[in-house]
């Protein structure tokens, strides 16, 4: 299989991964306290990043079986590692934010959210429930971009 075919298979894989990993795997306390304070928050991210990582792991390993892919360990190691390290960088949340604000993406960071100067709001002028957040499609997005890396690096190295 060319380099081309075997990146697309890493890349569909991972997506999914990421995806279960970061909603169905990650546990509630992980999502609640990942962006806390102190040794707690890293600790909950921590946890977090092992549980996706090992989710990618798992659904790589039959893809790459199937699809009789050539990969490296080193390949691997660098791919998932440097998803890793980028993803629990985001999801200490004050980061992603910081670096929003440094972008000049402060305001779409807000989206959704009460801190919104054009927030949701019911017919009572309550906060509204909505589908999402600016915060989470920043994240998302800085996640699949790290995605896009670590199959690159998966696929070559």
């Amino acid at each position: 299989m060319d380099a081309a075919a075997t990146f697309a298979a890493l890349f569909a894989t991972l997506y999914v991964a990421h995806s279960v990993g970061d909603h169905w795997v990650q546990t509630s306390c992980q999502a609640d306290e990942k962006g806390g304070a102190g040794w707690a928050g890293r600790w909950a991210c921590t946890k977090h990043v092992i549980g996706l990582t090992a989710t990618k792991g798992v659904l790589l390993v039959p893809v790459a079986v199937v699809l009789d892919l050539d990969l490296s360990v080193l390949g691997l190691l660098l791919g998932l590692g440097i998803d890793a390290v980028t993803h629990w960088w985001a999801d200490r949340r004050t980061t992603l934010a910081r670096f929003a604000r440094v972008v000049g993406k402060s305001e779409f960071y807000s989206l959704g959210t009460p801190a919104h100067p054009v927030h949701p709001v019911t017919a009572e002028g309550t906060p509204a429930a909505h589908l999402g957040t600016g915060a989470y499609a920043l994240d998302q997005s800085w996640h699949h971009l790290w995605l896009l890396v670590a199959a690159l690096l998966i696929a070559t190295v």
